[in-house]
Formats: structure tokens, C-alpha cells, sequence
């Protein structure tokens, strides 16, 4: 059953990923991976969220696993650095690398501190 629950919340996550990164792309253009940043950055907030609230294993597997697994990219995320310092763009790739990191960690502290708040 915990499959089932991980697999249902991939299959949510995954298309969000998707339009996403589609949408930021078609109206920032790709300077940077804005899309990407965004992805990782809602899903470690909710992944802060899920892992403060006492939501139980099934909920946990289905959004923490399921959901924030599949809407959060790290492979994406190394691809599109390593592109970005081929194509000469060092200040670029680093730039990615640390928003993606302290925003992500900044937002799963958020998210569960806020979690905290809200639950008492």
C-alpha cells in the first residue's frame, strides 16, 4: 500500500515539476534555471510542513516521498549547472548551486517552524 501512496504522490509532483519549470521558462527565459530554484524551494518548504505535522506514515509516504520526491530535482539541478559552466557561465552555475541549497534548507526550516506554529 505504501507503494501505491508513493507512486500516487510522484504522479502529482512529477507534472507539477513539469509545468513549472514550462511556465517560468516561457516568461523568464533561461538566464537561470528559475524553474528548477522554484521546484526545490516549495518542495523543501512542504517537506518542512510535512515532516512537523503529525500527519502519520501513509501521509507522509504519499507527500513527503511521493510528492516532494518527484517535484524537487537534484539531477536536474546538477544537469543545468554543469551546462551552465560549459557554456562559460561559471558565475552562473555557482550562483544556482548556492540558491538552490540555502533557499531549500532556508525553506524547509521555514516550513516546519511554521508547521510548529500552526499545529502549537
Amino acid at each position: 500500500m505504501t507503494v501505491l501512496l508513493v507512486a500516487l504522490g510522484a504522479a502529482v509532483g512529477a507534472p507539477l515539476r513539469y509545468l513549472t519549470d514550462w511556465a517560468l521558462r516561457a516568461r523568464f527565459g533561461s538566464v537561470l534555471p528559475w524553474g528548477t530554484l522554484a521546484v526545490n524551494v516549495a518542495g523543501s518548504l512542504l517537506l518542512g510542513v510535512v515532516l512537523a505535522v503529525p500527519v502519520g506514515p501513509a501521509a507522509t509516504a504519499a507527500l513527503g516521498t511521493g510528492l516532494c520526491g518527484a517535484l524537487t530535482t537534484w539531477s536536474t539541478l546538477s544537469y543545468e549547472t554543469l551546462r551552465l559552466g560549459r557554456d562559460g557561465r561559471r558565475g552562473a552555475a555557482l550562483a544556482t548551486v548556492l540558491l538552490n541549497v540555502t533557499a531549500g534548507l532556508g525553506a524547509a526550516w521555514t516550513g516546519l517552524l511554521l508547521a510548529r506554529l500552526v499545529t502549537g
